[in-house]
């Protein structure tokens, strides 16, 4: 999938919490309809078996329950996009990424080939299994892990023993840690934790700039990589360092024409509103470019970042520059972050200084986010409401991805016009979103002491209250901003007329 990433550890953010964010994107000329629900474990399988790869792998028993943004139709796989599981672990997966073809060479990519010809004859050739992919991973991996240190881990496991066939980025988080896992060829792997004071913005491209060898076979503390990935390197020449330190972007990943018009732009527009003035990003001499290669992987930013911040990063299209496609006279030249093509986004927001029952929130947007709005919800839950639920393949205003993709669809043609009911709408919603939770973590300790049994229940039933409470209010705000952006395009008709009856 075409994704961009954002990770915040907790003492760039806000208030203490890990931010990791995701825009899910289809390929170009593509959309797929979303829906948010709950896996509980009676409902996560024994066996999993890939439908794009056709690899089945036997899971562990007594998985956790979780959270997922899967396909609303079916027939290309789950696709869960990002959870998070009941002890407040988040996972999002994945940002696909690329590599050169010297380690795609050394470690081919583990890509499904169907059966050929007619079984006993002499030319049958018998189907190839392939490896694990996008399509898979949140359901092999979130409901069996208690850390996002144990997700790299695991994750990183089955890649040695079963092989990819993409090249994929994925992030795992818990209340104290983010860890950020890059897949190299079809077995490999290299994992960074996030440093607590940074942020990283990560736009379809392997994007690691160091890495210590030592530390990773060693304390382990801030590197994980696969167990043979020195020796992988060095058997095939693959390092390209003359005399400075290793780097990983230089050695596993591209630096092709395609990246600067797709990938690094992205990087640029970002780093270049959390670091305004940290760097000089325009002009004869500036620091970096949308065509620079070395923008760093992670930055300390200039002030620390909220839930609102990265949902306008991620809604980006270059406003304020010359790249804007809804600027007069701009040209299509680079691929802005806030596209057309955004099923999903997914903010996994941990709350250290709450009850478990409470940490996690999880912010979510269908559709273009230039658009869309922003809802969090309590991720403690066994079930979601409907308006988030309902999701189908057919266009139908009364759930919340299609609302939302309408809204996209008519405010993008008037833009201009719609504008103004646009940011009221996006603001009404997350004014009123934090309001309900606000009110709602205050009134959980008096809640939850006048329970006698079944704490767990009582909490979980709290959670899905609230969650209805927020859902109701997002339907009636998202209704009202239907009402008003289809008014404002139907006023800019061109059959419209001047002169009404006399």
């Amino acid at each position: 999938m075409s994704c961009t990433t954002i990770l915040v550890g907790k003492k760039a953010s806000y208030d203490g919490s890990t931010l990791v964010a995701r825009n899910d994107d289809s390929g170009s000329g593509s959309f797929m309809p979303k829906k948010f629900t709950v896996v509980s474990p009676d409902k996560q399988p024994k066996v999993y078996r890939s439908v794009i790869s056709h690899v089945e792998i036997e899971l562990p028993a007594h998985p956790l329950r979780y959270t997922s943004l899967p396909n609303a139709v079916d027939g290309e796989g789950i696709w869960a996009a990002c959870g998070v599981n009941e002890l407040n672990v988040s996972m999002t997966a994945t940002e696909t990424i690329a590599s050169n073809e010297r380690v795609l060479g050394a470690d081919p990519l583990v890509v499904y080939s169907p059966a050929k010809g007619r079984k006993g004859s002499s030319n049958y050739s018998p189907e190839k299994i392939g490896g694990i992919g996008e399509e898979d991973i949140v359901t092999i991996v979130l409901p069996y892990i208690k850390s996002a240190r144990e997700g790299v881990i695991r994750l990183g496991g089955l890649l040695e023993k079963y092989g990819t066939y993409e090249m994929n980025a994925i992030a795992f988080q818990d209340e104290d840690e983010i860890w950020w896992l890059e897949s190299i060829g079809g077995h490999h792997w290299m994992a960074r934790r996030v440093p607590d004071d940074c942020y990283v913005v990560a736009p379809n491209q392997l994007g690691l700039d160091s890495f210590d060898f030592e530390d990773a076979f060693g304390n382990k503390k801030d590197h994980l990589c696969s167990a043979d990935l020195r020796e992988f390197i060095a058997d095939n020449h693959l390092d390209l360092a003359l005399c400075k330190a290793f780097n990983p972007r230089d050695t596993f990943g591209t630096h092709s024409d395609l990246d600067h018009i797709y990938n690094t732009p992205r990087a640029w527009v970002a780093q270049k509103y959390f670091n305004t003035t940290t760097s000089k990003w325009t002009g004869d001499n500036a620091d970096y470019t949308p065509l620079s290669d070395n923008l760093p992987w992670c930055r300390v930013p200039e002030k620390k970042i909220t839930v609102e911040d990265i949902k306008w990063v991620l809604s980006n299209h270059y406003q304020h520059t010359p790249y804007d496609p809804y600027a007069n006279g701009a040209k299509e030249l680079y691929r802005p972050i806030g596209i057309s093509r955004t099923d999903v986004l997914a903010l996994v927001q941990i709350r250290p200084y709450m009850p478990d029952a409470l940490k996690a929130i999880k912010w979510i947007a269908f559709g273009s986010n230039v658009f869309n709005s922003f809802v969090g919800l309590y991720a403690n839950i066994t079930k979601t409401p409907k308006y988030l639920a309902n999701t189908t393949g057919n266009v139908d205003s009364h759930n919340f991805y299609w609302a939302s993709r309408l809204l996209g669809v008519i405010a993008d043609a008037h833009f201009n016009r719609c504008l103004p009911n646009i940011d009221h709408y996006q603001t009404a919603v997350v004014s009123r979103n934090h309001e309900i939770i606000c009110k709602s973590d205050k009134e959980f300790a008096s809640y939850i002491k006048g329970v006698k049994k079944d704490k767990k229940a009582a909490e979980i039933s709290f959670c899905e209250k609230a969650n209805e409470e927020i859902v109701k209010m997002l339907e009636e705000e998202t209704t009202k901003a239907l009402n008003k952006v289809v008014f404002s395009a139907s006023c800019q008709m061109k059959n419209s007329f001047s002169r009404s009856d006399a």
